[in-house]
């Protein structure tokens, strides 16, 4: 399909390799050129080699991009396999890529890692039981050692040693021991491993790891001496010079010369420091004593000395002298004299057959020796470190089999390629098997030619071979006087026939080999030096000779350098045999050469490896910068050549790469297929069909048993079909869709246009009748108007006509009427004017009386219209002062005296007055005394009249007073009104902050709770499991022994104990604070703190929050108060300013009062003003009762302490005489006295009130504690509710009831004293105390059952360790509890507490026999775990504790515990129901474990949507048929409804049960999320749609079973969260933060994972794009997430047992024959 347009093609690149382009012109056979458009949209001309006929390589369809497998690729080829490394690279951030080998794993189906290839190995391991090799392999700096170390920990941690000998640990700390002496800074790695070495980590049959074996090859000695530029030497040198400031390596120094030759000595994010520390650890931790490991450190650092040695040249150069300080330091560091170390450093022993010379040697030959042997110092402290390795790792048991970790040597090429280089070269043959693939084939039963693949044996002889490249080099060490340029002139002359050997043209002393991975130049100079690796005798002689003794075995003969590297001195040797014959050393002896030694070692490494199956990992370095995250394409083409993984994709293709099982192929592709093949129920026969008719040449394909097989480009073609059927379907669908969406379209605009012309035509005939109707109403209105306008011009016309005939008429008239009105008006005028002036006249004369009268009388009309508008009010109030009025009568009386006194005395004056007008008419003197007492009296008169004025502006004045109080009322139930809703808001805010601080509280106390108990419950699991590992140990002792006499001490003792280090305590057991401490009175304070000293630090701490509780609650409720009283001071303090204001107006009324004792009318006016002020006094008192009242309500139990204040106010006097200021003083004393009296009874009545109220109070702050704990418990959990219910009962009676109880317990002794005496006084010698029970109780049962000690075995093992759960089905739950309850009562009754002690012993120690017996049944252990707390919750319940006795009744109360208190007891069967709990989660979550996969995250519960699957990520597993091993939802949800029934059969409590189902629920959702975070395939938008459906399905069988409350499904939110992940939009900004807000459970790492991970179901989506990713982290930035990505499966929730008392009496038990206890009496 190349010359078709449209199709993408890879065309070379200078700069990316590779590029992809797309034809857009139809190719011809015989064009020249292919017409391509690259991606840029530019136009390119490729051309094409008629003759060679090769045309560009074809690209992958966009589906197959990403591909974790490089085999699952349609097209195989070099472009395809850089361009899907670096999408997964780039775009994915995926390292790890399987490339083919790794597909018949099974566990395809998971991303590619590390631990991958090591879980096979270690599975084919136990599997076939033969050994495995992981070969590492890739150039320096490409992750060889890290990937090793990965392959390591995996092994150490699954297969963990079974004893305590800690080989996996030993195993894992050798690594930093290796890098420190092994590893150093080149310039392409900053950690570069300079030897190779193999690993061999030995199983026992159980496959637990037993002890190692490391071989090492090719060390780097050289770098000892040199280091390039910007390199450094080995780690160790810098790790000891960065320690020389500690006191032990004070003599060292930074400046050496064998550590300063690459420049800069320091790594970036290195500290040597602390690495030195991490190897001495490592060291100790391998068994490496202290002395040996100063000496290791005294031998490098002597290497360094050695290496600042001073050399002057003598006597022209042919001698030489060595200067004193550094090498006194070194032979001071090795134990060697200093004189013969100095003499043989420049002179040399020649010995001959006749005698034996000393030479001197020159300059350089000093130079070379001295580096000669810093190296073979160094070697051979490596050599001696790895052999003490090797014995720490050694092991005496039986190895079994072993899996063997291989870092080899990166194949490196620099500008300059020397000796090192070129046996680097050599590891490259290791690199290629293909034997997998073959045996794919095999097993499928598909017919199989082997394929020709790119041989390198002819490589290989070349280098290894006789007369080889190393054979010639040792035959050069071998001639005296043997060079560089020598041997590589043999080289030319015996090789130059060799297709794998050049000589270059410039050249006469370098050669080409040309490797499989890549042509390389190699310099000769050095070749020989480095591979004698001479070093002189005499100086080795000293060094043997050396005072320190294991520098002195460091040089001692060695046995062949080859086998003692290769079989380590513990692990046996393993018997294997190569593939082909080992090539045959030369037959004459020669000294063994470097080359000599690597080519043994390496053939003995091949032997082992062709022994084992080999797994590979090959690292590819993505940049030369060490940059993350940065693809250089053309160093990655490099790589991938060199390392093989393109000969492996190519013999891969010349095969068949693609492989599908049949039922993912009928998913697939089954658009492809007739409804008539559909129709057969044979997947398998309608497959072949299908591709029969699909692919004519059937060598494309081919039918295995459980998978079809597919030749390179099959699936891509197949693909190409189904996206043309889908496209042909689509466009189907869209003819359909837009002929429709026309015809709606059109139908719509007619239906529109209708309307429109119907509305258009309607608005024109309705604008057409409105312009007819306008028309004539404009006419009308024209007409009316006319006439309007004609009408008003005629009525004025006439009105001005007739107004000048009246003016006319009337003047005419007038002038008539004068006329005769000036004669007889003259006559009528005379006599009236007359009469008229004679009245004025007498008015004149008498004016001055009237005048008088005048006077007299205007006053008294103002004040009566003055008073006018008083009338109603005064009426009112007259009726209010009635009772008043009678006490004022008497000074109404004297009022009346006064006046009538004065009436008299005028009456008098005016009888003398006229008696002296009688009888003296003319006497004109007396007449004259007479006028001037008349004047004195108008006076008087008018003075009074004066005063009368004043008196009436004052009562205006006053008539303003009732207005002032009404104003004053009003102001005050303002007043008030503010204040009661000041009040009410003051106690809501406060009741709000206090209900929120105490759900703050005790949110943080449930935290802390919370804590405590996940410790504690943990360190319960770790004593469990230490238990049953002393048990193990016991036992294994027991056997090896034979000896039954070991005997361990009783269960309960060594529970206790175990028991009191534990740094939590169970819940259930606050309450049991005070039988702690009067059980630390009673025994002792040294043996309680031995057993109970941490449980009584809890107990103190839980009684410390308690009372920091009660302190806030106090602190609350004194600010309450506060507020209240703040308020009530308010109130007073406004209730005395209207008092006082109310005093001042009364005092101005009495003022004016003293001045108005003249009239009547005055006295009127002051009655008046007293009726108002006495309203005033009443409304007053009204007020005052209303405040009294608001005071009791709001102090709500303060009495008044003072029931009125006494008016104080300083009256005066109303007149000048005082007498009536006396008289209103004694009416004051009058009320006073019946307000006393009235007092007296109120305050009677409000202490009879105030008793009652107090009563109230209390039981209102009773009720406000209980509505407070009420709503505190209501933002709780139902367990944590109950539980601090109960804390809070038990507490408050507890406080109640200390003394009550402190009573209760000393008649409780007495009482039980008096039984004793009276027992003993009555029972005989030999009667039993069945027999005294019998006779002292009337009752036959009574709820106790008894029997012998010596049946107290056959009770535990008929109750306990031989009962079937099946035995006590039908009768009440929990029966072993009631009857184990009942026997301890008895026991408790008799108050034998060697008997209760014996059988609580035996009872916990029967039941964790039992446990141990069945640890993997779920039926036993849920009954004993109902069981066993249910004997805890009957110990507490008849405890005799208040606190546990709320809801007992009478009967029940009986057969409570009298003598004994077993809390101590409680505490270790509330550890026993811990143990039982983990262990029935353990087993559930064991049942449960292999479902949830595939019935959570795989299950179909949803048709059709396989068809949909990602493709290139199904299940590779071969072995595995068809539906094996898979399990549906249904499967799971009936598995469930086992465990439900089970636990609810067997009666255990309902708060456990919801615990149990939460902890479940949690491993379902942490375990399918896990897999789905490491699964590319299910991360896809059906998987999210058929996730989501499966989990409505559990969060349905929740709310069927009740189990809403528990908790389980808040457990499922992160699962749920990423189903809708899944299911979102992914593409723009908005899209994100919908992503973000909406996935809260999920962390950071967990969305972008997924997103990662997503994989479009079909071409017809989009991958998430990278920027949509970062937006998404950009947006989360701010969450504090925990680093973790994946959730631990394994987490327990702490667990709670609630207090739950029982309603079943011991009396109503009965005791089933079926449970063989007849030997229980009943008491």
């Amino acid at each position: 399909i190349v010359n078709k347009s449209y199709t993408r093609v890879w065309i070379p690149d200078p700069d990316e390799v590779w590029r992809s382009a797309e034809i857009i012109k139809d190719y011809k056979e015989g064009d020249k050129s292919l017409q391509l458009k690259l991606e840029d949209e530019t136009l390119y001309e490729y051309p094409i080699d008629l003759q060679g006929s090769e045309l560009p390589f074809l690209r992958n369809p966009d589906i197959l991009v990403g591909q974790n497998d490089l085999t699952a690729l349609s097209y195989l080829h070099e472009p395809a396999v850089l361009h899907n490394l670096k999408v997964r690279f780039l775009e994915s951030n995926h390292i790890y890529t399987y490339c083919g080998e790794l597909v018949y794993l099974g566990i395809g189906d998971m991303d590619p890692h590390i631990f991958a290839v090591a879980e096979e190995a270690y599975k084919q391991m136990a599997r076939d039981e033969k050994n495995q090799s992981i070969i590492v392999s890739g150039e320096s700096g490409a992750g060889k050692t890290v990937s090793a170390k990965y392959a390591m920990r995996f092994f150490a941690t699954v297969g963990g040693s079974a004893s305590d000998t800690n080989i996996e640990a030993k195993v894992l700390a050798s690594s930093p021991i290796m890098e420190a002496i092994g590893n150093a800074k080149t310039t392409r790695n900053d950690n570069s491993s300079r030897f190779g070495k193999y690993i061999q980590i030995g199983f026992d049959k159980r496959y637990h790891i037993i002890g190692a074996n490391m071989r090492t090859y090719l060390l780097e000695k050289s770098r000892v001496v040199f280091q390039a530029e910007d390199e450094r030497n080995y780690h160790i040198f810098y790790q000891l010079c960065a320690s020389s400031s500690l006191p032990e390596f004070k003599d060292l120094g930074l400046n050496f010369f064998y550590t300063s030759q690459g420049g800069d000595t320091s790594i970036d994010g290195v500290d040597d420091a602390d690495d030195f520390e991490k190897t001495r650890h490592a060291f100790t931790l391998l068994g490496v004593k202290e002395s040996h490991q100063m000496t290791i450190f005294r031998i490098i650092a002597a290497i360094l000395h050695l290496g600042n040695l001073e050399i002057q040249a003598e006597r022209d150069g042919e001698a030489c002298s060595v200067s004193v300080g550094h090498l006194s330091n070194f032979c001071v560091l090795l134990g060697v004299e200093h004189s013969q170390m100095q003499h043989w450093l420049c002179h040399r022993k020649l010995v001959t057959t006749a005698e034996t010379y000393v030479k001197n040697m020159s300059l350089h030959q000093v130079v070379n020796a001295r580096n000669a042997l810093a190296k073979h110092i160094y070697a051979q402290l490596f050599n001696w470190i790895v052999q003490h390795i090797n014995k720490a790792l050694h092991t005496t048991v039986k190895q079994h089999s072993f899996i063997g970790v291989l870092d080899i040597y990166g194949f490196e090429t620099f500008e300059v390629n020397s000796f090192e280089q070129f046996l680097g070269s050599a590891f490259s043959h290791l690199q290629h098997v293909f034997k997998l693939e073959q045996e794919e084939y095999m097993k499928e039963g598909i017919p199989w030619t082997l394929i020709d693949f790119y041989d390198n044996q002819p490589c290989i002889d070349l280098i290894e071979a006789k007369l080889g490249i190393l054979d010639l080099l040792d035959e050069e060490c071998k001639v005296p006087k043997g060079t560089d340029q020598n041997w590589a002139q043999k080289l030319y002359d015996r090789h130059a026939a060799s297709q794998h050997f050049q000589k270059p043209r410039m050249s006469n002393t370098s050669f080409i080999v040309l490797h499989f991975a890549d042509k390389v130049e190699y310099q000769s100079e050095g070749f020989l030096e480095k591979n004698r690796d001479t070093v002189y005798e005499e100086q080795i002689n000293i060094l043997k000779a050396s005072k320190v003794k294991m520098v002195a075995d460091l040089f001692q003969e060695e046995k062949d350098a080859g086998a003692a590297a290769a079989v380590g001195k513990g692990i046996p040797r393993i018997s294997v045999r190569s593939a082909r014959p080992a090539f045959k050393a030369a037959n004459k002896e020669h000294r063994k050469t470097v080359g000599h030694q690597f080519r043994n070692s390496l053939h003995l490494l091949m032997e082992t490896l062709n022994a084992t199956t080999p797994h590979y990992v090959r690292c590819i370095k993505p940049n030369d910068e060490k940059l993350p995250f940065k693809f250089d394409p053309k160093r990655a083409v490099q790589q991938l050549r060199a390392c093989g993984v393109l000969e492996t994709i190519r013999i891969s293709a010349a095969g068949f790469p693609s492989r599908w099982s049949y039922h993912d192929f009928f998913n697939r592709y089954r658009v492809l297929m007739n409804k008539r093949d559909l129709s057969k129920n044979d997947k398998k026969q309608i497959c072949q069909t299908l591709l029969e008719d699909l692919i004519k040449d059937p060598d494309k394909f081919q039918f295995g048993r459980t998978k079809i097989f597919f030749r390179a480009g099959q699936v891509a073609y197949l693909e190409k079909l189904r996206a043309d059927k889908f496209r042909a379907a689509t466009i189907m669908i869209q003819k359909t869709v837009r002929g429709w969406l026309q015809r709606v379209k059109y139908q719509r605009l007619k239906r529109a246009t209708l309307i429109l012309q119907r509305h258009a035509r309607g608005h024109l005939a309705r604008r057409l009748a409105e312009h007819l109707r306008r028309t004539r109403a404009a006419i009308i209105l024209q007409k009316q108007y006319r006439m309007l306008r004609i009408r008003r011009a005629f009525q004025r016309v006439r009105n001005a006509t007739l107004t000048i005939q009246a003016f006319a008429r009337g003047m005419f008239v007038r002038r008539i009427y004068h006329q005769l009105l000036e004669h007889k008006a003259t006559i009528l005028q005379k006599p009236v004017r007359g009469w008229l002036a004679r009245a004025r006249f007498r008015r004149l004369r008498a004016g001055p009386r009237q005048l008088q009268a005048l006077r007299i009388e205007a006053p008294r009309a103002a004040l009566k219209k003055l008073n006018i508008g008083m009338e109603n009010k005064v009426v009112q109030l007259q009726r209010k002062v009635d009772e008043q009025n009678k006490e004022y009568k008497l000074l109404n009386e004297q009022l009346s005296m006064l006046t009538s006194a004065h009436s008299s005395e005028v009456e008098k004056l005016k009888k003398e007055l006229q008696q002296y007008q009688q009888s003296q008419r003319g006497d004109g003197n007396q007449l004259l005394s007479l006028q001037e007492e008349m004047e004195r009296l108008r006076m008087e008169l008018e003075r009074a009249h004066g005063e009368r004025a004043v008196m009436e502006d004052s009562h205006v004045t006053l008539c303003l007073v009732p207005q002032r109080i009404s104003d004053l009322e009003e102001e005050n139930a303002l007043l008030k009104q503010e204040k009661e809703e000041l009040n009410s808001r003051i106690l809501c805010q406060s009741e709000d902050e206090f209900a929120q601080n105490t759900v703050e509280e005790n949110i943080q106390m449930k935290k802390e709770l919370e804590e405590e108990r996940s410790r504690y419950q943990n360190l319960v699991k770790e004593y469990s499991s230490l238990e049953q590992r002393y048990d193990n140990l016991r036992d294994e002792m027991t056997i090896i022994k034979q000896a039954p006499g070991h005997r361990r001490n009783p269960s309960n003792q060594s529970s206790l104990e175990s028991d009191s280090n534990n740094p939590s305590i169970c819940t259930s057991e606050i309450g049991d604070t005070e039988d702690v401490i009067q059980q630390v009175e009673e025994i002792g304070m040294e043996k309680a703190a031995m057993d109970m000293t941490l449980f009584l630090k809890l107990q103190k701490r839980v009684r410390e929050l308690e009372l920091e509780r009660k302190k806030l609650q106090a602190q609350l409720e004194k600010k309450e108060q506060e507020s209240k009283k703040s308020q009530r001071q308010e109130l007073e303090s406004e209730n005395k300013k209207l008092k006082n204001e109310l005093n001042e107006l009364r005092k101005a009324i009495a003022d004016h009062a003293t001045q108005n004792n003249s009239s009547n009318d005055i006295q009127d006016s002051y009655n008046l003003l007293l009726n108002q002020l006495k309203s005033a006094n009443e409304e007053l008192e009204v007020r005052k009762e209303e405040v009294l009242i608001l005071r009791s309500q709001i102090m709500k139990a303060a009495q008044q302490k003072e029931t009125g204040k006494n008016m104080t106010e300083d009256w005066g006097y109303l007149n000048e005489d005082g007498e009536l200021g006396l008289a209103y003083q004694g009416l004051k004393q009058v009320a006073r006295l019946l307000e006393a009296q009235l007092q007296d009874q109120r305050r009677e009545h409000e202490e009879e009130m105030e008793a009652l109220r107090n009563q109230v109070d209390l039981m209102q702050e009773e009720l406000e504690k209980q509505q407070q704990a009420f709503l505190q418990t209501l933002q709780l959990s139902p367990e944590v509710q109950v539980e601090f219910g109960l804390q809070q009962e038990i507490t408050r009676l507890t406080n109640e009831n200390l003394l009550e109880k402190n009573e209760k317990k000393l008649k409780k002794q007495l009482k039980i004293y008096m039984k004793k005496v009276q027992d003993f006084e009555e029972r005989r010698p030999h009667e039993r105390n069945m027999q005294v029970a019998v006779q002292r109780k009337e009752k036959d049962f009574q709820g106790m059952l008894e029997y012998y000690k010596e049946d107290e075995p056959l009770l535990i093992r008929n109750l306990i360790t031989d009962l079937k759960p099946q035995a006590v089905s039908a009768t009440v739950p929990c029966l072993p509890a009631y009857i184990l309850y009942m026997c301890i009562r008895h026991a408790d009754y008799i108050n034998d507490d060697q008997k209760v002690h014996s059988l609580l012993t035996s009872t916990i120690n029967g039941v964790k026999k039992v446990l141990k017996k069945h640890n993997d049944d779920f039926e036993m252990t849920s009954f004993w775990l109902a069981n066993t707390c249910r004997l805890l919750h009957c110990l507490k319940q008849y405890s005799g504790d208040t606190g546990f006795m709320t809801q007992n009744t009478a009967k029940q109360n009986e057969h409570c515990l009298k003598n004994f208190d077993l809390t101590e007891y409680r505490q270790v069967l509330g550890h026993l129901s811990i143990q039982i709990y983990q262990q029935l989660i353990k087993i559930a979550e064991g049942i449960l474990h292999p479902m949830i996969v595939s019935a959570v995250l795989e299950n179909e519960s949803i048709q059709g949507l396989s068809g949909v699957k990602p493709m290139g990520y199904r299940k590779y597993n071969s072995s595995m048929a068809e539906g094996d091993s898979s399990y549906s939802l249904d499967e799971m949800i009936r598995q469930l409804n086992t465990f439900h029934s089970i636990m609810c059969e067997q009666g255990l409590d309902p708060e456990i049960i919801q615990q149990v189902f939460k902890q479940l629920f949690y491993m379902i959702n942490a375990v399918t999320l896990n897999n789905l975070l490491l699964r590319k395939d299910v991360c896809s938008w059906s998987t999210g749609m058929q996730l989501r459906f499966n989990i409505s399905q559990l969060e349905e069988w929740l709310r069927g079973k009740n189990l809403q409350q528990s908790g389980a499904a808040q457990t499922l939110e992160p699962l749920i969260q990423a189903a809708q992940l899944l299911q979102l939009k992914k593409k723009t900004s908005e899209d994100a933060e919908a992503i973000c807000s909406l996935c809260t459970a999920l962390t950071t790492q967990q969305i972008v994972k997924i997103l990662n991970l997503y994989t479009p179901v079909n071409e017809f989506e989009e991958r998430v794009t990278v920027a949509f990713i970062r937006n998404i982290q950009v947006n989360l930035k701010e969450r504090n997430d925990p680093p973790q990505l994946l959730l631990d499966f394994k987490h327990m929730f702490p667990v709670l047992f609630p207090f739950n008392p029982s309603s079943i009496t011991m009396d109503s038990i009965h005791l089933p024959a079926s449970l063989n206890l007849d030997f229980l009496i009943k008491v």
